[in-house]
């Protein structure tokens, strides 16, 4: 199968440096997104999101022609949908957006189609979007009306790339590809082998569903293994990076680092989707969600004791007079993607707490998110933190934190969520 036109619907953290990808090996790539700002940002050449060298690749691509963006979807060979795919109130998935995108994109099919369902997903929503495309196209068939002989093929495709790494990893990492029928998991393997180096291992819809949110849901458990650890060690008055570091010695362990949560749209998300469909089994991967979802409110408290601390140090003081810095925000290190990051949550929970101000160092954005926007949070320079804050709070291991030679100065408590200073 021939594709010379490839249209990818979001162009976030994973849409994006896919169409960038396809269009520097040649490929025609229109890109959509709701995001205006994001669309003009794109069609100037720039990038609205930090990854190492995707600006230099979406520079030339946009330079030479083979990608623009477009709010409005258009005419294409081949779909591939990397919208966002949260979680409601209730932990169950929210596929409101896949629906958006799939409404969006059925008025324009053609016979020959294929469209690919990127967004990581609960099991069945790429049956859930030919469904959706079938019921807005009863003009065409569609690969559950009549298998092999269907007019628009359907797949299922995850990422399973490193922000930061995300370049590399899109044509180095292996593929699972689950077609709806093995024609149409044909039809997307011609597709990313334009690109893919990794090897293209094909399965079934519901199989690929399931192994990208196996293979985050085995991240979060181990995760949440080192996250208990951290709270018991504390306890315990042991130094938990010392603990895993001798542990980890032992030929058939390798225990995870703990952190102040879990954060991101895969691993913090991804794992309820299991849950979801299977509550009443799933009792392993549920706990870990929980005890990855409670560390930030240990963290909290562990703030708490901080400005108690503080302030029986310093009886001259008072709470209104101590200043918090939180150094990160971002859901891991080196990038700017603040999506369902623990850091975030604690720094907005603690701008809610009576003291002084606070605070924020992030060296990856330029504003404060909403959610942070109140009268007493400033966005800080690493320096300026340094010399002001009463308490130090480390959330995220940046590279700039972690070449950091600091000694605290007198009656200034270090908090290290991640053991840059305490490891």
């Amino acid at each position: 199968m021939k594709f010379e036109i490839l249209s990818v619907i979001g162009l976030g953290y994973i849409g994006l440096p896919t169409a960038a990808t396809f269009a520097s090996r040649g490929m025609m790539v229109i890109g959509v997104d709701v995001n205006q700002k994001a669309v003009d940002t794109i069609n100037s050449g720039g990038i609205h999101i930090i990854e190492p060298d995707l600006d230099i690749v979406v520079r030339s691509v946009v330079q030479s022609g083979n990608l623009r963006a477009t709010t409005i979807p258009e005419p294409a060979d081949a779909f591939i949908v990397a919208v966002p795919t949260p979680f409601k109130d209730d932990k169950q998935p929210d596929l409101r957006y896949i629906e958006a995108a799939s409404k969006a994109i059925a008025p324009l099919l053609q016979k020959g189609n294929l469209v690919i369902l990127e967004s990581t997903s609960p099991v069945g929503a790429t049956e859930q979007m030919a469904a959706w495309l079938a019921e807005a196209r009863p003009d065409l068939t569609f690969p559950q009306q009549v298998g092999e002989e269907a007019d628009i093929c359907v797949a299922h495709c995850p990422e399973r790339v490193l922000p930061g790494k995300v370049l590399v990893e899109l044509v180095n990492n292996a593929r699972v590809i689950g077609g709806l029928t093995p024609k149409c998991s044909q039809a997307a393997v011609s597709l990313y082998k334009l690109f893919v180096q990794g090897e293209c291992v094909v399965t079934n819809a519901r199989t690929a569903e399931m192994c990208k949110l196996t293979e985050n849901s085995f991240r979060d458990v181990n995760i949440a293994f080192a996250n208990e650890l951290s709270i018991i060690c504390d306890k315990l008055d042991i130094n938990v990076w010392e603990l895993i570091k001798l542990a980890n010695r032992h030929p058939r362990v390798n225990i995870l680092q703990p952190g102040p949560g879990v954060g991101g749209h895969c691993i913090a998300v991804d794992p309820w989707f299991i849950v979801a469909s299977a509550p009443d089994e799933a009792r392993l991967i549920s706990t870990a969600r929980q005890v990855n979802d409670h560390k930030p409110e240990w963290v909290i408290d562990q703030v708490k004791k901080a400005i108690a601390d503080f302030l029986l140090a310093n009886q001259n003081r008072t709470a209104r007079d101590v200043t918090i810095a939180c150094l990160g925000l971002a859901f891991k290190p080196d990038i700017d993607d603040l999506r369902e990051s623990p850091s975030l949550d604690i720094a907005a929970k603690l701008a809610e707490m009576s003291f002084g101000s606070m605070l924020v160092v992030e060296p990856n954005v330029e504003l404060l998110p909403d959610s942070l926007k109140q009268k007493n949070i400033v966005l800080s320079d690493t320096q300026s933190a340094l010399q002001k804050a009463d308490i130090l709070l480390l959330l995220v291991d940046h590279s700039q934190f972690k070449d950091w030679e600091y000694q605290a100065r007198d009656n200034q408590i270090l908090i290290d969520t991640r053991g840059v200073w305490t490891r």
